[in-house]
């Protein structure tokens, strides 16, 4: 029975929102978090950037070490062999590479650069330099799907599996799909093919989390696997992407989808995720943000608040206690505290390790790290960020060129 799988993308399209910005480690944590959430996929950036390049092989080294579990890192690029022969030798093992295919976008964007053809080949000769560098996955992006013509469509897909991809990425990149519409596409698409078709929905129409679920179902429709695109807190460009918790919601707790997710998910971590994602992107979550909103789970009407007193699920969808505890960081202590970071000394960091109960592996380089990394963030450094410090120094220290052998 085909499934339904999470591929995230909040290290690329989330991270080039307009307005906000993360750092290097604030990333890392994405994946950790991603991780410990059990889905399957982080696009984890651009590996042909020159600034990527220290992350990059960061992750690769805590990829190696255990700190992401079974979680799959890919790389995205241009859909042009140069950017995927700058990237192969950080040891990704999976790409999404990505081309327009739009009538509009090879008038308006490229304007007479490329035409359909240039397209097709530029696309299939980078699937085969990912392919000959050792890549076991490849997406191929059709940007602008949405407005693409299905024969192009086609065509482009078929030509990227004859060159090696495994699945085409369908993007909604202005945002203005329809569920039944895209559900329809995607099944056409999935069915001649024989080969999945990944959803990527922005929020322009306020329908990224109903195209995704939608789209997803066409791929199974069609007796494919759905590999569905999300962002953290449905951060992303413009009006954002899918969000995360919203459409595994949608799955799990969606009245008439009967389709099975693929991914080992675990939700006790989602609130820990959403409100760290709202403290590191300096993006407070709104109160009725899904799942993990300060009013997601909030009663004050007359016949509500009755209801929910007698039995919460009167009115509410699903258990609030299987998205995991809210956080209760050291640094947001009131009263007298000891923080750790960028102008602490040992003695501080050694109260702060010890009051977790964190054991830590190489306590000089740990020490430094946290003073890297608070610099970097330039705010207070959690719970969970000290943990993985205390736990994968050595592979982190790869974030600080120089620090990576001291």
């Amino acid at each position: 029975m085909p499934k339904v799988h999470f591929l995230d993308v909040t290290n690329r399209d989330g991270v080039q929102t307009a307005r906000t910005g993360l750092s290097k480690f604030g990333k890392t944590m994405v994946n950790f978090y991603l991780a410990k959430l059990g889905v399957a996929q982080s696009e984890i950036g651009f590996p042909f950037l020159f600034h990527e390049v220290p992350y990059v092989k960061a992750q690769v080294a805590l990829a190696e070490a255990g700190a992401f579990g079974g979680l799959r890192l890919s790389g995205w690029c241009r859909g042009v062999p140069q950017d995927v022969e700058k990237a192969a030798p950080l040891g990704l093992r999976h790409y999404n590479l990505s081309i327009s295919t739009s009538d509009y976008m090879i008038q308006n964007k490229f304007r007479g650069r490329l035409d359909r053809d240039a397209i097709v080949r530029e696309m299939t000769a980078a699937v085969r330099t990912a392919k000959a560098a050792g890549a076991e996955t490849v997406g191929v992006n059709a940007e602008d799907g949405s407005r693409t013509d299905d024969g192009f469509l086609l065509e482009f897909a078929l030509a990227a599996k004859e060159a090696g991809a495994d699945r085409v990425r369908y993007c909604d990149t202005i945002g203005g799909e329809t569920p039944d519409r895209i559900r329809e596409r995607f099944a056409k698409l999935a069915a001649a093919t024989a080969m999945p078709v990944e959803t990527h929905c922005h929020n322009d129409l306020g329908m990224a989390v109903a195209n995704s679920v939608s789209g997803a179902l066409g791929d199974l429709d069609a007796g494919q696997d759905a590999w569905i695109n999300t962002c953290v807190n449905g951060i992303g460009e413009r009006s954002g992407n899918a969000d995360l918790l919203s459409t595994i919601l949608a799955f799990r707790h969606g009245f008439g989808l009967d389709a099975e997710i693929g991914d080992a998910l675990d939700l006790s971590w989602a609130r820990r995720f959403g409100l760290w994602a709202g403290y590191a992107f300096g993006q407070p979550l709104p109160y009725h943000q899904v799942g993990v909103g300060r009013n997601a789970f909030a009663h004050e009407s007359g016949i509500h608040a009755d209801g929910a007193l007698k039995d919460h699920g009167n009115y509410e969808l699903y258990d609030e206690a299987t998205l995991g505890p809210f956080p209760h960081d050291w640094h947001a202590r009131d009263g007298r505290v000891v923080l750790t970071g960028e102008y602490g000394g040992k003695a501080g960091f050694r109260h702060v390790m010890d009051g977790l109960g964190v054991e830590v592996r190489d306590g000089d380089l740990a020490f430094r790290l946290v003073q890297l990394c608070n610099a970097m963030t330039g705010r207070p450094l959690t719970d969970d960020e000290l943990r993985l410090i205390a736990a994968y120094p050595r592979e982190l220290s790869l974030l600080f060129p120089g620090y990576e052998n001291p």
